[in-house]
This record gives structure tokens, C-alpha cells and sequence, in this order.
């Protein structure tokens, strides 16, 4: 990494952090996880799993908020302010600029996500519950997950206003954990339009259910590391796909 996509990176982590946003996100999903318990009560018994199973959504679900109301407004707000004028004008190529924007974020949700982890297991156990590899290969996943997620975001970031980036993002979060039902259309949308428009949008779009196991953790089940393997270099390569297209819609913006 050039010391120029150092600097973009830590300028732009010290920024998110002064982000009111991610305070309050924080705070309603410490609210999930901590209140994951009284949901417990319901199943006698299950009380653990659905904590568990909670925490881990909490995890990535106001994750993903984070990156979208704080990635959505990365390039977006340089252009508003016209500093990105001034950022342009030193030795700085519009990639490095992209890509330190992206790496200062993700290195916040890496810091965020494992604060929530951390509580979560913390509350696992004091609960008297058990914490697993598979629970931390959860959190890993949806880290993942969430790397992808911040690079749809700076790349909506430079072509959208914050408010359509991120209809758009959460719309491909939504979607990305349902891809099946893409393809799994009614007999009378055969040979139609709509059906191939369909299965179009499902090999383009990430189907984010691979790196989806919360479940596995919840119910203490085992995840083979192959998978884990497999479902890493998924995420990381979609991600970098994403990255690209960014780096090459800055490229041609007109600032």
C-alpha cells in the first residue's frame, strides 16, 4: 500500500469515527444483543440459541447500515464541499483515492464488528452459554460480507446522491440473501421477459446467503473449512470486481 492510500485511509477512518450515525447505529444494536435475551424466554430451553442467533444478525445487520449511510456519503460528500478539488489537485491518482475512501472504512467495520462480537460473546457466556470456532467463523463471514456491502456502497457513492445509494445498497443486501427467489418463479413466467431479466439479475448480483452462517452457530454445528475457504475468496472476489467498477466511475466523473 503507497503511503498516498495510507493517508486517504486513516483520514477517512478518523472521519466515520466522528460520524454521529455509527454512535446511534452502535447503540441500537447493543440494544438487539442485549435485549436478545428476553426473546429467549418464549422458546424454554432455546434461550442461548436465539441469543446467539440475534447477536449474529445484530452483528450484520447494522453493520451493513453502517457502511451504507456512512459508505454511501464517502465520495459523495468531497464532491458537495468541492475538497475533492483540492485532494485531486496533489499527486494523488482518483484510484488511490477510491481505494484508501474503502480501505479507512473497512477498517472501522473491522473495529466495529469485532466490538460487537465481543459483546455478543461476552454476553453468550455470561449467560452461561458456550462460544465456538464456528461462532467466530460467523463473525469472519459476515465481515466479509460487510467488506462487499462498503464496496457497493463507494461505488454508488460516486455515481448516486447518498439518499438513492442507499436505496440501492440495502436493496442488493435484501435481494443478495434471497437470490433463489430469482429463479424460483412461477410455471406461467416461462419463456417471458421477466424471467430473463430474472435470471440475469441472479448471476449478477452476490448471493450473500454463502456467507450466511449464523444458523450453524447458533446450533453449535460445525463449518467445514473448505467452505470457508470457498466462501472467503467468494466475497473477497466479488468485492474486488465492485472495487474496479468504482475506480473506473471515478475515472470518468466529471470533477
Amino acid at each position: 500500500m503507497t503511503g498516498k492510500i495510507l493517508a486517504v485511509a486513516q483520514n477517512t477512518f478518523r472521519e466515520s469515527v466522528r460520524d454521529k450515525v455509527l454512535y446511534v447505529l452502535l447503540f441500537f444494536a447493543a440494544t438487539a444483543i442485549l435485549g436478545s435475551k428476553a426473546l429467549g424466554w418464549i422458546s424454554i430451553g432455546q434461550d442461548i440459541k436465539i441469543v446467539k442467533d440475534i447477536s449474529l444478525s445484530a452483528i450484520s445487520v447494522f453493520g451493513v447500515l453502517i457502511a451504507i449511510f456512512v459508505g454511501t456519503n464517502l465520495v459523495y460528500k468531497e464532491v458537495d464541499k468541492r475538497t475533492i478539488y483540492t485532494i485531486l489537485s496533489r499527486p494523488l491518482h482518483r484510484f488511490e483515492f477510491i481505494l484508501g475512501k474503502y480501505l479507512g472504512l473497512a477498517a472501522l467495520l473491522g473495529v466495529v464488528t469485532i466490538s460487537m462480537a465481543v459483546v455478543a460473546a461476552a454476553y453468550v457466556l455470561t449467560l452461561g452459554g458456550t462460544v465456538d470456532t464456528t461462532f467466530a467463523i460467523a463473525v469472519a463471514l459476515t465481515y466479509v460480507e460487510l467488506l462487499l456491502i462498503t464496496a457497493f456502497s463507494v461505488l454508488l457513492s460516486t455515481a448516486a446522491s447518498p439518499i438513492l445509494g442507499a436505496l440501492v445498497v440495502f436493496s442488493i443486501y435484501v435481494v443478495g440473501h434471497a437470490t433463489n427467489i430469482l429463479i424460483d418463479l412461477p410455471p406461467h413466467f416461462d419463456d417471458t421477459f421477466a424471467r430473463r431479466v430474472m435470471e440475469l439479475v441472479y448471476y449478477i448480483l452476490p448471493n450473500l446467503s454463502n456467507l450466511n452462517v449464523r444458523a450453524e452457530a447458533a446450533n453449535e454445528v460445525a463449518v467445514a473449512w473448505a467452505y470457508v475457504g470457498w466462501a472467503t475468496a467468494y466475497g473477497l472476489f466479488y468485492t474486488a470486481v465492485v472495487l474496479a467498477l468504482a475506480a473506473l466511475a471515478f475515472e470518468d466523473k466529471d470533477v
